[in-house]
């Protein structure tokens, strides 16, 4: 079987960032896959699953309802390798293209305080993961150590 062509980016070199994973035309539109990538894969720990799930339904609310870009948001959800997300966005869009939507995301993950967008039983299929000081704790360390300090090599997948 062919490999996907996520599968085809050497992991031991990319670091955290922002990158284009794949475009595809749907319905006459382009939609754009980034990979919101917040941990080197296999050079640092992944993300606790209780954070990243917390980071889920925070960021999934934030873009769902930013004022600028609520209508190009697809989807948004968590890497089965735990080292980032996918952010699905209707457009034909660069990684720079959502640098500061990125930022405005991220601080209002690590500043959030109170109830947990979606954490109950009746609205979540695993409420009690949730990890909020971590999912704080890892929003603020990807804002202030990747996105404050973007770089091209941040948005570029290594060649």
């Amino acid at each position: 079987m062919k490999k996907i062509p996520s599968f085809t980016i050497d992991h031991n070199r990319l670091l955290r960032g922002i990158y284009v994973s794949r475009k595809d035309a749907v319905g006459g539109e382009t939609v754009t896959t980034f990979d919101i990538r917040m941990k080197e894969p296999n050079r640092e720990p992944a993300l606790h699953p209780g954070a990243l799930h917390t980071i889920e339904h925070l960021a999934a609310t934030y873009l769902r309802n930013d004022p600028e870009w609520k209508d190009r948001i697809v989807y948004w959800g968590p890497m089965g390798c735990l080292t980032g997300n996918y952010l699905l966005m209707r457009g034909d869009l660069t990684s720079a293209d959502i640098v500061d939507l990125m930022k405005r995301t991220f601080e209002f993950v690590a500043s959030f305080e109170g109830d947990i967008p979606g954490a109950a039983p009746q609205d979540c299929g695993n409420w009690l993961l949730h990890d909020l000081p971590m999912a704080r704790w890892e929003a603020r360390k990807y804002l202030d150590e990747v996105l404050c300090r973007i770089t091209p090599a941040n948005l570029s997948y290594p060649e």
